[in-house]
Parts: structure tokens; sequence; C-alpha cells
């Protein structure tokens, strides 16, 4: 074999059949010289788990979750979150292959977002590294995906405002290109004067139910709960009252949600049991077992909270 496809080999660089990968490891074997630490068969037993950010509590509370299962199986979680300005989705990538972990979980990252980049991934692909992600992705990479169906937390939230007597209801949901946001447009099939895209923060939710209780909207569903908050404030410094005068749904049912004034509505995830397939999907792939690129999609719940009422009449 020529050096160049031996360099590709000990540098873990695509580009080289799987039967040449393996041959030279075997050479490398057989020959007495030591595999570069990268290449090692046994890898640590350890699991990065990459979240977007730790303000939203569901975060937490999923991290919470898949660690806890995967220490039942021996392994150990690397949390990574990225930040602003901070260390992006791909270069924790680079640092957990450096670090062989066996695999990785992803929660709300870039492989949601059509517009974002996915080299990262499919470098995980490229790999065969044991790859899970939470909630929908974009359809072409091809990895286990654990969701919560966006489609009947939709219709579940449009169903409960219809049945208060609320015809004027508006979303607030994340960006144009992420999946979930999406599939909860395409379920909910609103006006488009009634739907509004923004960051997934407080100040984000704020500023988008703001521009819908302008336009008169008496509902306002929410694709987070840290989203519905910022609605609740909206309405609030617009001197109307909720749910007297606007009903708010959150999505996520996070830590505390019981607690706020008022308690809110919300459509609850299901974070244990999607936090176990999680775990149970990566560590089929890791003990080699075969495990389609499917999605599996758990219901949600609606748990209904102070923070909808009757429509103003």
């Amino acid at each position: 074999m020529s050096e160049a496809t031996v360099s590709r080999v000990l540098n873990g660089k695509p580009g080289v059949s799987e039967a040449t990968r393996e041959a030279v490891l075997t050479a490398l074997d057989v020959l007495g010289y030591e595999r570069p630490t990268q290449l090692r068969g046994d890898r640590a037993r350890l699991v990065g788990l990459v979240l977007p950010e730790l303000q939203n509590p569901i975060f937490p509370a999923f991290a919470e979750v898949v660690g806890g299962a995967l220490a039942q199986q021996g392994f150990t979680s690397v949390l990574c979150t990225r930040t602003l300005g901070g260390v992006s989705e791909a270069e924790y990538v680079d640092l957990l292959l450096q670090q062989q972990v066996s695999g990785v979980v992803f929660a709300g990252g870039l492989f949601a977002q059509a517009d974002a980049s996915h080299e990262h991934y499919e470098l995980l692909r490229e790999r065969r590294l044991p790859t899970v992600l939470v909630n929908a992705a974009v359809a072409h990479l091809a990895f286990p995906q654990v969701s919560c169906d966006d489609v009947a937390a939709a219709e579940m939230a449009l169903g409960h405002l219809r049945s208060l007597g609320h015809e004027r209801i508006g979303m607030v949901l994340g960006p144009p290109d992420h999946v979930p946001s999406r599939r909860k447009l395409d379920a909910a099939k609103l006006d488009p004067e009634f739907v509004e895209h923004t960051m997934f923060s407080l100040e984000g939710g704020h500023a988008a139910a703001a521009r819908l209780i302008r336009r008169g909207v008496t509902g306002i569903i929410c694709a987070s709960d840290v989203m519905a908050l910022g609605a609740i404030r909206a309405a609030r410094r617009a001197g109307l009252s909720v749910p007297d005068d606007v009903s708010v749904i959150g999505y996520d049912d996070s830590a505390l949600m019981n607690c706020t004034d008022p308690p809110l509505t919300t459509l609850r995830q299901p974070i244990d049991a999607m936090g176990r397939a999680v775990v149970d999907l990566l560590a089929a792939q890791i003990d080699k077992a075969l495990v389609p690129a499917d999605e599996l999609l758990f219901e949600p719940e609606l748990v209904v909270r102070a923070s909808t009422g009757p429509v103003k009449r």
C-alpha cells in the first residue's frame, strides 16, 4: 500500500475502505507496532452528551435521566454545553473523538436546523461512532432518533384552546429552519399572520408574543416553556391578564412550571421514557447490534393548569 493510504488510516482520515483500514491495522499488530491511541480497539467507557444550553430546565433534566441510565450500564457521561462564542458542536465532536468516547448523544443540536452545517455529523457517521439524536432531525443524517411527537403536541394544544372558545390563536416557534417547529406549524395550519419565529429564550418569547397580542390573538401556543413565560410577561406589559385576556400554552413541562404565576398549561415531554430509550439505542450500537436509523416517536401529555381559560366574550 502507498504511504498516503497508510497515513490516512493512522490519522483516522476518510477515503479508505474498511477492508484496507483493517489490513493496515492488522499489519501494525503483526509487526509489533503500537497502534495510535485513537485506533485502539477498546474505547473509553465515556459517552458524550451534547446540549445546546442549560438555562432551559428541560436540558438539565434530560442530562440527569440519560446520565443515570448510562451509569447503570457502566458508562460515564461527558457533558458538552454550547455557549455563545464558546466551543461549537463541531469542536466538541473533535474533542470527544480524541477522548475515544464509546458514543455520542445530541439533544436539541444543529441536526434540527436545516440551514446549519452538518459536517461533524457526517464525520461521526464515517467513523461509525454510535450516535443518537434527541428530537426531530433533518432527513439526510441517518442516525437513530428519539422524539416527542410535534404533530400530536400541536393538535392537542389547538384542540384545548378551541374547546375554550378561542379562534384567534397564535404560535411562537423556533427559527424557520428548525425541524420540530416546522412540524408543529404544518400540523397547526394557522394563518401566517398568527405565526412568529424567534430564538428559544424568555426574551424571544416576549418579543414574538407582543407582536401577536397587537394583532389580537386570544391564545398563544409556544414551542418551549421558557418562551411561554416570555409570552405571559408580554401580556402583562400590554396591560392584559393571563388567562382572562390571553391564554398561554408552553411545551416541555420543565421544572417548576406548576409554581409560576399563573401555573403554566403545557405539553409534557416524557423525558424519563425518552432518556431510557436513548441509552438503550446507544448501548445496542456499542454492542455492535444493527440499529436502524428510525425515529421513535413518544406521545406528549397535555397538562392543564391556570394559564389557559375560556375566551372573553
